[in-house]
């Protein structure tokens, strides 16, 4: 089985590419809804951010106030690593569930949607590293389409490692500056090389 990190920094076109892979046949394995998952209402890990965050972190069914946290986690850094301290443990101790089941499955490929990978994580865990990126430019423009204001955007950027640090450490580059045609023209063509190296893995 070949274990595959799908990371790329906001707004890049990752998801898209997740979900191509998908549809090509990988078992995807996605960061965002793990963290769903193990901050559900109840878990012992919405219990521990509670805890540290204080009670206006909670929605009134007791669900997690994602946009309130999520500005306090972008203004101060201190506070973004000691939630980055409460969650990770938690969504890796799934992902190698998860990452289990798949090979006791005989899955042939694992894709790891991975927006933190850098950040959070030891790429070197994984048997291939996968970047989608786009020009900053390009970027903040669709993060602005998102609806995100200037000072949010800045805060997200300054959140995540620069690009041409991650690219040094990938092994595969999918550049999305164009049009979603070539996009996906090269992310079949990076999913035809990953399939060659998940028959020798």
């Amino acid at each position: 089985m070949l274990n595959v990190a799908l990371t790329g920094n906001a707004a890049a076109g990752k998801s898209t590419v997740a979900r191509w892979f998908k549809e090509w046949g990988a078992t995807l394995i996605d960061a965002d809804d793990l963290v769903r998952e193990v901050e559900r209402p109840g878990s012992p890990t919405l219990t521990q951010i509670a805890r540290h965050f204080g009670e206006p972190v909670l929605l009134p069914d007791g669900s997690l106030d994602r946009s309130r946290l999520r500005r306090i986690m972008l203004e101060d850094p201190a506070q973004r690593e000691a939630l980055n301290a409460i969650v990770h443990p938690a969504v890796q101790a799934r992902r190698d569930q998860l990452v289990r089941a798949a090979r006791a499955r005989g899955d042939a490929i694992v894709i790891n949607d991975i927006p933190l990978l850098f950040e959070v994580l030891d790429p070197g865990a994984f048997d291939l590293v996968v970047l989608v990126d786009a020009p900053e430019a390009v970027r903040r423009a669709r993060l602005g389409e998102r609806g995100l204001g200037a000072a949010e955007i800045e805060l997200l950027l300054a959140a995540q490692l620069p690009a041409d640090v991650k690219r040094g450490r990938s092994d595969i580059v999918l550049d999305n500056g164009g049009t979603l045609d070539q996009l996906k023209r090269a992310a079949w063509d990076a999913w035809q090389d990953i399939e060659k190296r998940s028959e020798s893995a």
